[in-house]
């Protein structure tokens, strides 16, 4: 049984721990450290508020972490944790209230070596990428929103730049071991390495708080940012993957309809009225990807070199054209994360399941994915356009909904194990009977893109 929370001895505690700048319960810092940025969903902004902390920490280091996680769990304090909250499914909301754990202060990047590199859960990833860089060396992945937090990417993230060539983070290369803490209250930071390390990602805290994480590098490539633009969305969506295939592996290749194309930030490489191509590639590739594009009736309009011109690629891919057709059209437009063949093959009967229906194309390793744009109506009306899509080929994720749905058994036996008081991210965690579904239908949503 859970116990009464001691909300006052927390705060005592904690102060005593991290000093009166570490700890904060003003009000206006508990409302924005309690939500995240979930405002990309309709469904899940007409839910909110979801949820208020009561308290909120900093600690300053992945041992403060451990300490903090611990003096909750005595106190019978919920803990959620957060990294910068870029998160866009709600996953860090405090539902239950109680402690959010503020992780972005402890930002060391501890130590950098050849084929990997060590940092606290605070630590961004585009300063990482920037060390990584610095000594010939790259990620193999990032978020397209780079200003992320190692650890919030790794508990919440799938895929970013580089996993065209990759994967997605679960199940993949990229995390080599990590230092996690659970809500057993003694603070002790838990090493795991290789497949013990794999439970813990992707499970928003639910099992374990990422404390520290080690990840692998490569060898730094000579990238370039590559530009081009088609009159017809059709002819760029026919070189997308041909584009992704060359080798070396690009590290992002991204398509978007003149719409979507015009809703993005200014930029002479997407000239507005045109559909879109944007690719990091190889700088070995460009000739190739040049033919391929004006053998598709296309233009290349830049090539840029540069690690910031790499960067700001990267940060117009994956969700974040989306965000920029809200901004262009707010109110109007939800999406749903969508993969497989039939997004080239079927374009126009995938556009025709949502009214408004436009397509943001992600060459993946081996297939296409993306984020499929509509005009939203109804929560029932993104449900029913489930069904429609998986009808077509196309598999889903719903990204209207805040709860763990990756290997979520394994989630539960490892929760058993590590937070039998389940106190960690509480409400993330579907309970394991058939009416969790039934009570939430956009948890329901076909196969993972």
């Amino acid at each position: 049984m859970t116990p009464t929370p001691d909300l006052a001895g927390l705060v005592a505690e904690l102060t005593a721990l991290l000093g009166e700048r570490g700890v904060s319960i003003d009000l206006a810092t508990r409302e924005r450290a309690s939500v995240d940025g979930c405002r990309l969903s309709p469904v899940i902004s007409a839910k909110l508020p979801l949820g208020l902390a009561d308290v909120v920490a900093y600690p300053a280091n992945a041992e403060q972490i451990g300490q903090v996680v611990a003096a909750a769990a005595r106190h019978g304090v919920p803990i959620t944790p957060r990294g910068k909250g870029t998160g866009n499914y709600g996953q860090g909301i405090p539902m239950a209230g109680g402690l959010v754990l503020d992780t972005s202060r402890a930002r060391a990047i501890v130590e950098i070596g050849d084929g990997y590199v060590t940092a606290e859960a605070g630590a961004v990833l585009a300063r990482i990428e920037n060390q990584a860089w610095a000594i010939d060396q790259q990620l193999l992945m990032y978020p397209s929103t780079a200003q992320s937090t190692i650890g919030g990417f790794l508990a919440g993230g799938s895929g970013g730049t580089g996993s065209i060539a990759h994967g997605v983070i679960a199940g993949g290369p990229f995390v080599v071991a990590l230092d996690v803490v659970h809500a057993v209250g003694d603070g002790e930071l838990v090493h795991v390495e290789g497949e013990a390390a794999q439970p813990y990602l992707h499970n928003y805290g639910t099992a374990g708080i990422i404390a520290r994480a080690t990840v692998q590098l490569e060898p730094l490539q000579e990238w370039r940012a590559f530009y081009a633009s088609f009159d017809d969305f059709h002819d760029a969506l026919g070189v997308v993957m041909r584009v992704g295939g060359l080798e070396p592996t690009p590290r992002l290749v991204s398509a978007d309809l003149p719409k979507l194309a015009d809703a993005l930030p200014s930029n002479t490489g997407i000239p507005k009225g045109r559909a879109s191509l944007r690719t990091i590639l190889d700088a070995r590739t460009v000739a190739a990807a040049s033919a391929l594009v004006e053998s598709a009736g296309g233009v290349v309009e830049e090539v840029r070199e540069g690690a910031q011109e790499i960067m700001r690629l990267s940060m117009i891919s994956y969700n974040h054209p989306i965000e920029w057709l809200q901004k262009a059209y707010p109110g109007r437009y939800f999406h749903v994360e969508v993969g497989g063949d039939a997004l080239v093959e079927r374009i126009d009967e995938v556009h025709a399941v949502y009214p408004g229906g436009m397509l943001h194309i992600e060459a993946q390793k081996g297939r296409p994915i993306g984020m499929l744009a509509g005009e939203y109506e109804s929560e029932e009306a993104v449900v029913a356009g489930f069904s429609a899509l998986n009808e077509l080929g196309v598999s889903t994720h719903n990204p209207h909904q805040w709860f763990v749905d990756v290997e979520i058994e394994r989630t539960r036996d490892l929760k058993a194990e590590t937070d039998s008081l389940a106190l960690l991210n509480p409400g993330k965690l579907p309970a394991p009977t058939p009416a969790t579904a039934e009570s939430n239908p956009l948890m329901v949503s076909g196969a993972s893109a």
